[in-house]
């Protein structure tokens, strides 16, 4: 294999291993070559075994294959431990050793991992606070976040909020105080009732709760019942590849509510330590990710249905961090 052209997956006989301890599935799956873009081989991953785990969703998924196909390029030996059920097995996978890297989010750690209530208000101010933490307590290193931002907002058709002026969720709370006929929401049933969820918008953006008609659904369906009309305002998250594939517009979360979700790449600190080039190189990549860049890439999959894989290669080659031999 040379240094100027390696294999995204060794291929081998048996398609499947079991790591120790945690049953996690490694398939070495992905058949296809990656050349070096702007990302050159370096001398100080050649041959280093680099396991990037991630958890069983869309954007995750693809956000692992980035990191697989660029350190690949960098000459790191890459197995792929993609799509771990669950972020408390994702996050035991690297806690343990099974997986070496996998990215995770400043929300999820600070609340979910380390046992916060609290969120905290900005997005460096919430990465610093669990980088800083997470890596006292359980020896894991955050690397830089990126703009990629996977929290709640509401989500309104681009008629309407051409009809009605909407652009931020202020915007929103507006035209429900002048005509609270038009606040008609899909919501999940805990976000309806919790704190963090829909009272506490009514509260921070100033309108009343129960003047507005809610309907609660799965969160798989608000996208769908939104852009048909069953209501005016949609609960989603804003990455979500739906939200391009139904033309939804989100509107802007002016008053910085909702918790801080940005992703972010996430090792062992002595791992981190031992191959410190594995930041180097992802740090151009993180750099270009925002909402919008993902947003398309989980649509490119989740509505056009193509593979994970392939999204985050082509999407590496198109910014030229790669190259695509076969093509």
């Amino acid at each position: 294999m040379s240094g100027q052209r390696r294999r995204l997956v060794a291929l081998v006989a048996a398609t499947a291993l079991l790591a120790s301890g945690c049953g996690l599935e490694s398939s070495f799956a992905l058949p296809f070559e990656v050349g070096p873009g702007s990302i050159r081989p370096a001398p100080e991953l050649s041959g280093v075994a680099v396991a990037v785990g991630s958890k069983d969703f869309t954007e995750n998924q693809v956000l692992g294959y980035i990191a697989e196909v660029a350190l690949t390029a960098a000459g790191a030996e890459v197995r792929d431990m993609t799509n771990i059920q669950g972020s408390n097995s994702s996050r035991q996978a690297l806690i343990t050793g099974d997986i070496d890297l996998s990215w995770d989010y400043t929300g999820t750690g600070w609340i979910s991992y380390l046992g916060n209530t609290e969120p905290v208000p900005g997005e460096r101010a919430q990465y610093e606070a669990v980088r800083d933490a997470d890596l006292a307590r359980n020896g894991l290193r955050w690397l830089e976040y990126a703009a990629v931002n996977n929290t709640y907002a509401f989500a309104v058709t681009e008629t309407y909020a051409r009809e009605h002026g909407l652009r931020t969720t202020s915007d929103m709370a507006e035209l429900i105080r002048r005509d609270p006929g038009e606040g008609v929401f899909c919501l999940e049933t805990e976000f309806a009732s919790r704190n963090d969820g829909f009272p506490g918008v009514a509260r921070a953006y100033g309108f009343d709760p129960g003047s507005v008609e809610v309907k609660t659904f799965g969160i798989g369906t608000i996208y769908t019942a939104t852009a048909q009309g069953s209501c005016n305002f949609g609960e989603v998250f804003t990455t979500d590849g739906r939200i391009l594939g139904l033309n939804l517009v989100v509107l802007e979360d002016d008053r910085r509510f909702f918790p801080q979700y940005n992703a972010a790449i996430v090792l062992r600190d002595e791992f981190a330590d031992a191959h410190p080039r594995i930041a180097e190189v992802m740090a151009p990549v993180v750099a270009e990710l925002d909402n919008d860049t993902i947003r398309r890439l989980n649509a490119e999959v989740d509505v056009e249905g193509r593979d994970p894989a392939v999204v985050a290669r082509d999407w590496l080659v198109d910014k030229g961090f790669v190259t695509n031999p076969d093509s």
